[in-house]
């Protein structure tokens, strides 16, 4: 009997071993705006104040450091829902750009880095460009949908969808 078992982890252990971890995914999501990029940065900039932009969070407030700094902090509140926590990697002004992580949050994704950059566009438009990078937290062969790459995937589509979408109607 413990020959079978010492048998069977043998042949058990090196497929666990080769289990895949969860891909890195990535979402890039772009808008053309038409209005001047002066004024879509000064609407999208600063990193307290993505609440007054997005219309799926209700709440955006710094804990920590200094607004538009390196290693601010901010809690978000989704609306209607949970809050969690992201950090300002960097802010530049010139370029119009910020990278941001999140520290802690419910949501069933982890890694998660992004850029959010304004630049002139074609035949004076400005895009607006959301990207992330992301893994799900659920590392089973089998998540389920919602918890899935799809699934995850689709949800940061959304979130950056329904910015971009409140950016060009407030601006334009």
């Amino acid at each position: 009997m413990m020959r079978q078992i010492a048998i069977a982890t043998a042949l058990i252990l090196p497929t666990l071993a080769l289990a895949e971890a969860p891909k890195t995914l990535t979402v890039t999501k772009t808008i053309d705006v038409k209005a001047d990029v002066k004024k879509v940065w000064e609407a999208t900039k600063d990193f307290d104040s993505l609440n007054k932009w997005h219309p799926g969070f209700s709440k955006d407030v710094i804990v920590k450091g200094s607004n538009n700094k390196p290693h601010a902090v901010r809690e978000l509140t989704i609306k209607d829902g949970p809050s969690f926590t992201e950090e300002l990697l960097s802010f530049n002004e010139v370029a119009h750009t910020y990278t941001y992580r999140i520290v802690e949050s419910p949501l069933p994704i982890t890694g998660y880095k992004s850029m959010f950059s304004v630049k002139p566009g074609k035949n004076g438009m400005t895009t607006v460009t959301w990207t992330g990078k992301f893994q799900r937290k659920n590392t089973s062969a089998n998540p389920p949908e919602a918890e899935s790459d799809a699934g995850v995937t689709k949800l940061i589509e959304g979130v950056y969808d329904g910015g971009l979408a409140n950016v060009k109607k407030m601006v334009e």
